[in-house]
């Protein structure tokens, strides 16, 4: 099966040249996701857990167009610029994945796009 590149008006506006979701050999990757309201355009509160929240929405209504939930995923990574806000993303997190949980990596980045704290990015199977 060759790359596709599928739309959704669920998605963010990006922030650069790149696709917010890209599916091969049942496996779909999504873009990285920050703490934007894809339906204002504008930012969750600058709380780490309100920025988390709104990132795992964002994720859930992506999947939820591709016909994926939450469930479906099978790999994250998610992006902190500090990484002491890893307790509080983690609850957030965890709250999304009920059962079974996919496999994470958890990593501090000296900055964000557009100064966000969390960016999680998400690979989902059929």
């Amino acid at each position: 099966m060759p790359k596709s590149v599928p739309h959704t008006p669920s998605a963010p506006k990006a922030l650069g040249p790149y696709s917010f979701a890209a599916e091969a050999h049942g496996l779909v990757f999504l873009s990285g996701q920050v703490g934007l309201d894809p339906t204002t355009g504008g930012r969750a509160p600058e709380d780490i857990a309100s920025q988390t929240h709104q990132v795992m929405k964002n994720i859930g209504r992506l999947l939820g167009d591709l016909g994926l939930r939450h469930e479906d995923v099978v790999k994250t990574t998610i992006f902190l610029t500090d990484m002491g806000d890893y307790p509080e993303v983690n609850e957030v997190y965890g709250s999304y994945f009920k059962s079974e949980p996919p496999a994470r990596s958890a990593i501090q980045a000296a900055a964000l796009p557009a100064g966000f704290q969390v960016e999680i990015e998400v690979i989902a199977a059929r």
